[in-house]
């Protein structure tokens, strides 16, 4: 099936994006938030689209990682991600 008749290289290039670009971005802790975004969204398309018609054994780790990313937007990235860093001087150089 494909995704809003998109087409297969188009989806391809997406989840590329994603789970490449995005995970890398993720790991150095740059626009974490965002990243996460777009993880998600695969994610949801990966499990709810992509393998709805596999039994849950299959779509198991896509929610798994769904999950994990939904952690992580709620509670962010932390104190050794470079996005607290920025945010950290950005506040010292408001006082």
């Amino acid at each position: 099936m494909i995704f809003w008749d998109w087409d297969h290289q188009i989806t391809l290039i997406l989840t590329v994006f994603s789970e490449f670009v995005c995970s890398i971005l993720l790991i150095l802790g740059l626009f974490t938030r965002v990243a996460l975004g777009f993880l998600v969204f695969t994610m949801i398309i990966a499990g709810f689209v992509v393998l709805s018609a596999e039994p849950f054994a299959k779509q198991e780790l896509s929610f798994i990682y769904l999950s994990v990313y939904l952690l992580l937007i709620v509670f962010g990235a932390g104190k050794i991600s470079v996005d607290y860093m920025i945010e950290k001087r950005k506040r010292a150089n408001d006082w």
